[in-house]
């Protein structure tokens, strides 16, 4: 005869075991550990486990960042472009014209 045994599935549970697994094995040093480490950090901002979707949140922070150190890039290339064209320009100018 069929016979069903339900079972629980706690998922907290299971996300703590698995970061004291991660950090006992940190703890040891060993290559596990790491794995475990870049894979944590891997999942630290990208999918939430318990409901199943992603989290924008996190990622509309990282695209942020990333606009503002790109603006920050072209502004500092920008600063550097007009400082060496101003200072070596005339020079220039002058050897061509010769």
């Amino acid at each position: 005869m069929y016979s069903y045994k339900p079972r629980y599935w706690d998922p907290e549970k299971e996300d703590l075991d698995e970061r004291l697994k991660r950090v006992e094995d940190l703890k040891n040093g060993s290559v596990d550990a790491a794995k475990s480490r870049i894979a944590g950090g891997f999942k630290k901002g990208g999918f939430r486990k318990g409901n199943g979707t992603w989290n924008t949140q996190y990622r509309r922070k990282q695209v942020a960042r990333s606009n503002y150190i790109l603006l920050i890039t072209f502004v500092v290339l920008g600063l550097l472009t007009f400082y060496f064209l101003s200072r070596y320009m005339p020079s220039l100018a002058n050897l061509l014209g010769n």
